[in-house]
Formats: structure tokens, C-alpha cells, sequence
């Protein structure tokens, strides 16, 4: 992927068959399904590839085991197969993960088991492993981090795990390959009409102020929680579409839960799922489900979430920790199909709509990564549709996601699939980008030239959120690693040292709201 090579295609290219708005995983997955089926497609991001809630979210591919208990089978039936799709189609960066619901009594017992056994029932030929039985020493042996008072047994399921940036960097490389264009830092800010109809788009490059007239036969809005403001801009209206809920996360170390299975609670105080993951050799704890007002591009943990979250966490652990255990915090917002109860966030559907506008814009609510596939196959039909284009099939359920490899890598270098091996090159061609950027992390400086080169990673957020995840596993890590990476990146962009001055004040303005800033 290239930057450059993106703008010179806006401006030779007189239209677009298929405009998306938004490069989080619904709006990448559109362009990677409307350019295979070999439509001239466009994404633009006002930000960063998944800088939303696409890179916070709970690192799970899944089902979604407390859907079943909603009476959404239709959901979770859906989900199951698009994770054995996701773990196929991009192994580098999907795996499975084993995970334990413990219980405490005869009905928790068989309740559980009913309920997983029907999970994996429904997963059908995408099953990931049989559901069992574990007496109370088979529990402690898969969770020895947990808390072994009143504990009788568990049971043991399995589930899909990812990580979210990086699959969505992938899926841009992917819309490339197809033959898509995509560009991040470009933001839309006008919608010019024909009889009431969208016909083009003003966009402005964020990083050079230089607007742009785009001209395209169906326009997709996928911007995720920001929906309705595109949609308020493209209809002149103030119709909300969306209810926000938010919900944090928090990294720990895994001394404090050692274990290579995740626990599984299924239901907390607010009628969530609380989960402990082992992910990049760190704990993940969460999450909650709190109705918000206000939808903010750096969404805030509020106190009482981080209390909730820690609270039940040592209610189940061994360990008891506090907010000097929480190494990161990170929060992102759900971008939830509106419906008549907005207090009720934790039993809002999660599924997806898609509905054509006026205007003609085609507007997509709700969903989840896990089904990120299918909801952009939905959304670019309709589009099709829409705009009279040729119909062609749906491509994506079988298509290999940029990086596939079924290679083992042993290093940390394995998330990056096919790309290890560039990235090795890069290294064994100038042995002095072997440093790594932070003495206890693995991240090198051969990754950072990779993703400045070769991933649109503009800034050092950039390169610390989302190509590497540092800032999610590590806030003061980050913040430490810094300098180095902003020097290091001022000189591949051949950037003055304003620049680098005010990238730094920039990102350690936005790592304070990673770190948990209340007092015990």
C-alpha cells in the first residue's frame, strides 16, 4: 500500500463504481468484497485503518455464547460459520483458543453444558474442538490461576482468537490486491446532490489540507459509531440510528492468571460476559457494557467500570489486583442498531441493518468483527443494487486474506504471515534495525520501516496502537519507546523536528487516557 500511488488514482480515475466512508473492519471488508467482484472501489478514512473501535475490540472471533441465552440462534449460528471462515482465510493472524466456564454448582453444571454443547452444535463442519466436562482438578489444572473456594468442575469449550489491527491492516492489503484503492487521513465533508441523489463527495486529505471532488455511483456509509453523523451531513436530517455502548478493557500481567486457556464467566452483576485472555503474552480482562451519550473519537474508562471490571476478576483469581496492576487500559465504543430501550445496552442485538437512505447512501448499523465479512457482502449488494452496476457473486467466504500462511514462525514476527520474511530481509540488509524499540518488548525498528514503507503508518500512534499493539499491552512501554520511534520515523519521512516535536506532545497527550489516572 502506498499513499502517494492512492492519491494519484483519485485524480485520474472520473468515477468510482463503489465509494466506502470509513476503514474500520465493516468499511475494509467492503472494499475488499466490491473490488474482488471487480468493481471500482474507493475507501476513504478520516483517521487511521481501525483507529475505532475495530482495534478495541475484545480479541475474540466468536459465536457469541450469550446470544444463545437472548434466543438469538440465528446470530450465533451466523457468527460460528464466519469464524471457521476467519481462522481459515487468515490462520497468520485467527487461531483457536480454549477457554473455561467454571462452575459452582449441580445447575450451573448442567446448565453450561447444555448451553456450550448447543454452541458447538450450531458450529456444525466450522466446530474448533468437542465441549467437556473438567473435574474441579482439571479445571485448576487448565485456569491455575483461579481461586479453587466452592469451585466443583468446568467446562471447556473453544473459541477464535485475533488480533483486530493487524487482521484490518491485512484486509487493506487485501482491497489493494484486489484492485481497490484505499487511503487513510481522508475525510469526507460534502455531499453534492442530483435530484436529490448523492453524485459526488468533497474530501479533504488531513495531511495536506488539499480537497478533492469525487465522483461515485453508490456510496457506503460505514463508519461505525459515527454513522449518524455522515448520515446527518448526507441527509440534512438529525435521525439517530445508533445507540453507543462502551466497553473497556484491561491488560494486566499473566503472573496474575498463568494459564495458556481463557476464563470465561457468563454472566456478571450487569448481565455481561467477563473474560481473562492470554493475548501477546499478557493478560486481557473484560469487559463492560455502559450506554454512553456522547460518541468521542478517544472514548474515556469511567471509574466504576475499571472497579467493576477488577472486582469480579478477583472474585474468580488467586491473585488480587489493583489499578497498579493494570499495565493498559483501552476502550471502545459499540455501535449498537438503535432500539426502544437505550439503558438496556447489554441485551441490545448485535446484529447488523442495512438500509438505503434517500439520498441514495447506503447506511450500515451494529454488527461485530466476527461478522465483518457478511455484513460488507450485505452492504455491497445493496450498493450494487442501488447503483444498477453488473451483479456479480460474493467472493470473500473462500478468499485468502493478505499474510495467509499455514507456516509455523516461532518468533513474534509470526502475526505478520507472509510479510515475516520481507521483514527478516529488511533486517539482514541493515543489521542495525535489529534494535528493538523498547528493551522488554520485541517490536524492532526493521517493523517500524516495514509499516512506514508499506502500510500507510503516518504517525507514531500509528505505528504504537495499531501495527504494533504496545500502547494496548503497555501505556508507560509506549510512551517510553516514543522518541526513539519518532526520530526513527522523522527520518524515513523526511520530517523536521516540529514534526517530531509535536507528534510526541501529541501521543503522550493521547497514552494518558490508556493509563489509569484515579487514585485508589
Amino acid at each position: 500500500m502506498n499513499r502517494d500511488t492512492a492519491i494519484q488514482e483519485i485524480n485520474k480515475t472520473t468515477e468510482w463504481d463503489i465509494l466506502i466512508i470509513g476503514g474500520g473492519a465493516t468499511g475494509l471488508g467492503c472494499a475488499v468484497d466490491a473490488a474482488s467482484r471487480g468493481y471500482k472501489t474507493l475507501l476513504l478514512e478520516k483517521h487511521d485503518f481501525a483507529k475505532g473501535t475495530s482495534s478495541r475490540a475484545t480479541k475474540l472471533v466468536h459465536g457469541g455464547v450469550r446470544y444463545l441465552a437472548q434466543g438469538n440462534i440465528r446470530l450465533v449460528r451466523e457468527a460460528l460459520m464466519e469464524r471457521g471462515r476467519l481462522l481459515q482465510n487468515a490462520p497468520h493472524v485467527c487461531h483457536t483458543l480454549a477457554f473455561v466456564v467454571p462452575f459452582y454448582s449441580q445447575w450451573q453444571k448442567w446448565y453450561y453444558r447444555l448451553g456450550l454443547s448447543f454452541y458447538d452444535f450450531l458450529s456444525g463442519k466450522w466446530s474448533l474442538g468437542k465441549t467437556k466436562f473438567l473435574s474441579k482438578k482439571g479445571t485448576i489444572r487448565n485456569l491455575p490461576g483461579i481461586a479453587p473456594e466452592k469451585l466443583t468442575g468446568g467446562i471447556l469449550y473453544f473459541d477464535g482468537q485475533f488480533d483486530d489491527s493487524r487482521l484490518a491492516i491485512n484486509l487493506a492489503q487485501t482491497a489493494t490486491e484486489q484492485g481497490a484503492t484505499v487511503i487513510n487521513y481522508f475525510s469526507v465533508n460534502v455531499f453534492k446532490k442530483e435530484n436529490g441523489k448523492i453524485k459526488s463527495v468533497v474530501a479533504k486529505d488531513e495531511l495536506t489540507g488539499v480537497a478533492f471532488t469525487i465522483k461515485a455511483r453508490s456510496i457506503i456509509n460505514a463508519t461505525g459509531v459515527f454513522a449518524d453523523g455522515i448520515l446527518q451531513l448526507a441527509e440534512g436530517t438529525k435521525e439517530k440510528t445508533i445507540t453507543p455502548s462502551q466497553g473497556i478493557h484491561l491488560v494486566i500481567d499473566k503472573k496474575y492468571f498463568k494459564g495458556s486457556a481463557g476464563l470465561m464467566v457468563p454472566k456478571t452483576d450487569d448481565g455481561r460476559v467477563l473474560f481473562a485472555i492470554p493475548w501477546h503474552n499478557k493478560l486481557l480482562l473484560g469487559t463492560t457494557d455502559t450506554a454512553v451519550e456522547n460518541i468521542t473519537e478517544e472514548p474515556v474508562a469511567l471509574k466504576e467500570e475499571i472497579d467493576f471490571v477488577i472486582s469480579h476478576f478477583n472474585r474468580y483469581a488467586v491473585s488480587t489486583i489493583g489499578y497498579q496492576q493494570v499495565e493498559s487500559v483501552f476502550v471502545g465504543l459499540r455501535p449498537l442498531a438503535k432500539t426502544g430501550d437505550k439503558n438496556k445496552t447489554a441485551v441490545m442485538p448485535r446484529d447488523h441493518q442495512v438500509e438505503i437512505l434517500p439520498s441514495g447512501l447506503v447506511h450500515i448499523t451494529g454488527g461485530k468483527w466476527t461478522t465483518y465479512r457478511s455484513m460488507a457482502e450485505h452492504a455491497v449488494d445493496k450498493a450494487v443494487d442501488f447503483a444498477g452496476l453488473t451483479k456479480e457473486v460474493c467472493k470473500t467466504k473462500d478468499l485468502r486474506i493478505h499474510g495467509h500462511t499455514q507456516q509455523e514462525e516461532t518468533s513474534h514476527l509470526s502475526i505478520y504471515g507472509t510479510d515475516a520474511g520481507a521483514i527478516k530481509n529488511i533486517m539482514k540488509e541493515d543489521v542495525s534495525l535489529n534494535e528493538k524499540i523498547h528493551p522488554e518488548y520485541p517490536y524492532t525498528k526493521a517493523e517500524v520501516k516495514w509499516f512506514v514503507q508499506n502500510e500507510m503508518a503516518i504517525t507514531i500512534e500509528d505505528i504504537l496502537a495499531r501495527r504494533t499493539r504496545l500502547l494496548f499491552l503497555d501505556a508507560g512501554a509506549a510512551v517510553t519507546a516514543a522518541p526513539g520511534v519518532a526520530i526513527f520515523m522523522a527520518a524515513l519521512l523526511k520530517k523536521d523536528k516540529q514534526w517530531t516535536k509535536r507528534q510526541l506532545a501529541d501521543f503522550n497527550t493521547l497514552a494518558k487516557t490508556y493509563s489509569i489516572n484515579f487514585k485508589p
